[in-house]
């Protein structure tokens, strides 16, 4: 039988808000351990765009939403963190963009004009032109309109990367995870034969949280899955591009973000309303020639006749809403020494471990003397989609 462990936080789930979690709860004095069955960021994490959401594209028809407000103060915290004088150092982490763009091709849509005078982005957008344009704008057949959001763009790989460094020695790489419970009650987790005992419990594990929940024999807090079908396009002649593309509706007609590949070539990530409802229902070969052609009326100087396609499905998991709607913020629940949780966004990966740690304060959780951890087989890090796929 293998030793036995104690420590103040047990999470399940490596990904960015575990991983982030996990990193705040370290610099303020916790014992944690956080276990990972597969690969640390390979769910949700690594098939992000990056974006560092302030609230802009919640607010398209210039009303203020409870999403919008929400996560109108994460850019800031973010910065902070990429500064180096956060709370937590990401000074390592590669930022691809300084800002994200609103990208209309033609006339403004009407409801931009309410959108512009919004308290959502009011002092925070920017009209832009000629040489300040995305570099993939930049050409004599653009006719549209752009605008300068404050919303950074982030290499995922990179911040998964930094996130494992500081968890340092907490890592624990899992196949079998089973409750550990005395006269009922729920103490800790066996990870693969091993007892490993904590003050508090937190599931972070995406998509896996409703494995996990019907594990330890809980149904709630229920779960959602949103569909994506994202595609990915990589090229020699494609130029780097961050923007929501507007049409006429209240999503972004299509949000392209630009990661670097390995050979020193560009990818195009594309999403907004291209990856759901009919992008969605279509398969692989049907989502590629939609977004060919969506790109094709976009960016017609654009050569693509040596790029390279692909398709990826993503489920977003999210708390459990009427109408499967997106949640405002991120989300937590307790039951006893179990919190679970969900991000629900990328950007509000700060805002799920501040609903953490004031969940640890409001039951008087404090860090706790534990024996070190012996050597513990560490999961390995998830390689950038793109590298799989193109």
């Amino acid at each position: 039988m293998s030793q036995a462990l104690t420590t103040d936080v047990l999470i399940v789930g490596g990904g960015i808000a575990g991983l982030w979690l996990n990193a705040r709860l370290r610099r303020q004095g916790f014992s944690t351990l956080l276990v990972e069955s597969a690969s640390l960021g390979g769910g949700q994490s690594v098939k992000s765009q990056g974006i560092i959401h302030g609230g802009a594209k919640y607010a398209l028809h210039g009303a203020l939403t409870g999403a919008s407000e929400a996560i109108a103060d994460m850019p800031r915290r973010w910065r902070e963190a990429l500064a180096g004088s956060g709370e937590l150092d990401l000074a390592a982490v590669r930022v691809l963009s300084e800002a994200h763009y609103l990208w209309s091709p033609g006339t403004l849509a009407g409801n931009l004009t309410s959108f512009f005078a919004s308290k959502a982005v009011r002092g925070r957008v920017d009209q832009v032109k000629g040489e300040q344009l995305p570099p993939a704008l930049q050409h004599a057949k653009f006719k549209g309109k752009v605008y300068r959001l404050a919303e950074l763009v982030l290499d995922v790989p990179s911040l998964i990367t930094r996130l494992a460094t500081l968890a340092g020695d907490s890592l624990l790489a899992a196949e079998c995870i089973e409750p550990l419970r005395e006269q009922g009650d729920l103490q800790g987790l066996r990870v693969d034969g091993r007892e490993i005992r904590a003050q508090r419990i937190v599931l972070s594990a995406g998509s896996g949280n409703a494995e996990l929940l019907g594990t330890l024999g809980l149904s709630q807090p229920a779960q959602q899955l949103r569909p994506l079908h994202m595609v990915l396009v990589k090229g020699p002649t494609l130029k780097p591009l961050y923007a929501h593309c507007l049409g006429g509706g209240p999503k972004p007609r299509v949000t392209v973000t630009s990661h670097p590949a390995a050979d020193g070539q560009w990818v195009w990530y594309l999403g907004g309303d291209l990856a759901e409802a009919d992008g969605v229902a279509r398969d692989p070969a049907a989502q590629i020639r939609a977004a060919q052609k969506e790109v094709g009326d976009l960016l017609p100087w654009v050569d693509l006749s040596s790029a390279r396609w692909a398709t990826l499905r993503v489920d977003r998991a999210e708390p459990a809403q009427s109408g499967l709607t997106r949640p405002d913020n991120a989300f937590l629940a307790d039951q006893g020494k179990l919190l679970v949780g969900w991000p629900t966004k990328l950007a509000l990966a700060p805002d799920f471990a501040d609903r953490v740690l004031a969940a640890l304060d409001r039951d008087g959780i404090q860090p706790a003397a534990h024996a070190a951890l012996p050597q513990l087989p560490r999961p390995t890090v998830a390689q950038p989609i793109w590298e799989e796929l193109l």
